[in-house]
């Protein structure tokens, strides 16, 4: 049984394509598969997360980070009586349109855009993959998702003003998203601020020091494990207390948001559509223990030392690429030269960039520009 404040798939608007109803699998569930399915979907094993191979190859990459997500947004809709179906597909293409090499990666494209007076946006280009990008059917381009599927890749973690995204006009942006595209965002934040301190703590970037007296809620949960284990070694620990961050914040999401529901009033998904704000949230002691790990992380690990020259390296191939191929178009695959003759080249040759897996453009800045 759904909440009346679910997305029920029955009412769905539909696909750009009209398609006959599948034997057993509802449209959401085979969105699901076909972004699983998504050539874009599998290039993420090869995108950097935080961690590039070179520290180890059991951390987190965009792959495993996605379907972490996948795993507690289908727990967290679960326990909201929302669409598990339509929520597990929002966070498996949550991050279906980011460029290889993390956020140094996607800086370094928006900039090389800019001067162009255009930019990059990574949901809007997920949207350009599941639209037009993905070739895998002879009636249609792109995947033919649900309109609630689509719209929600872009609505997941920001509002777009009406009158700047004119061409987004068909996605309701003048409404909130349903909740099962709130959650994501939410749940993203949740996967990568957990694994982040995890994957940190095994590359010995982060100290358990550092970590107890940077994180004051990680910190009050040690204590209460070594309490609990005082024999353990120090790594069960930390997975312990650990554990107990990941709790506290996916059962904080889980409560507030349903307090939230219950305070406004919220019967329908049109009540959701039309209240003044989000509707899923923390709640604000744990908002700000949220934040707190989110700050402690930028400055101990993201923009550590021991991460900047693989930063710097990121953004110097991406920017050098880029440059180079705007200068020799004639060195593009044919097929990004036929799509020159439709779109701005810098659009075009963006597209080819955002594409890319870490493995593929070093390739490629070795063959155009020199050892990397």
């Amino acid at each position: 049984m759904l909440a009346g404040y679910a997305v029920q798939v029955e009412h769905s608007r539909g696909r750009r394509f009209p398609e006959p109803t599948h034997p057993y699998r509802n449209d959401y569930q085979r969105d699901r598969d076909r972004i699983i399915h998504a050539r874009a979907f599998r290039r993420l094993e090869d995108k950097t997360q935080v961690f590039t191979r070179r520290y180890s190859d059991h951390f987190r990459n965009r792959l495993t980070h996605t379907i972490e997500v996948a795993q507690i947004t289908r727990t967290v809709a679960g326990a909201l009586a929302l669409n598990v179906d339509l929520a597990e597909a929002l966070a498996l293409v949550h991050d279906l349109g980011h460029p290889p090499f993390g956020h140094a990666g996607e800086k370094s494209l928006d900039s090389a855009m800019r001067e162009q007076g255009l930019f990059f946006d990574h949901n809007l280009h997920a949207l350009r993959i599941v639209e037009d990008f993905e070739q895998r059917y002879a009636a249609f381009r792109g995947l033919n998702l649900s309109f609630e599927v689509r719209e929600g890749i872009i609505k997941h973690s920001r509002d777009y003003d009406p009158a700047e995204y004119p061409e987004l006009a068909e996605y309701l942006l003048d409404q909130r998203p349903p909740l099962e595209a709130q959650l994501v965002d939410l749940t993203d934040e949740i996967g990568y601020n957990t694994a982040d301190l995890d994957d940190g703590y095994e590359a010995h970037l982060l100290t358990l020091e550092q970590i107890r007296e940077g994180v004051p809620v990680f910190e009050g949960f040690f204590r209460e494990v070594e309490r609990i284990y005082p024999d353990a070694a120090d790594k069960l620990q930390f997975n312990e207390a650990l554990k107990r961050v990941f709790n506290r914040l996916t059962g904080d999401l889980i409560t507030n948001t349903q307090a939230r529901l219950k305070e406004a009033g919220i019967e329908t998904l049109a009540e959701v559509r039309g209240y003044k704000n989000r509707l899923a949230a923390f709640g604000h002691e744990v908002e700000a223990e949220r934040k707190q790990i989110k700050d402690f992380l930028y400055e101990n690990l993201y923009y550590s030392p021991s991460l900047a020259g693989e930063k710097d390296d990121a953004e110097r191939i991406v920017t050098e690429l880029f440059a180079f191929w705007m200068k020799n178009s004639s060195a593009l695959p044919l097929y990004y030269q036929e799509k020159a003759e439709e779109e701005s080249l810098p659009r075009v040759v963006c597209d080819y960039i955002a594409g890319m897996t870490d493995h593929f453009i070093v390739e490629q800045y070795e063959k155009h520009c020199g050892e990397n």
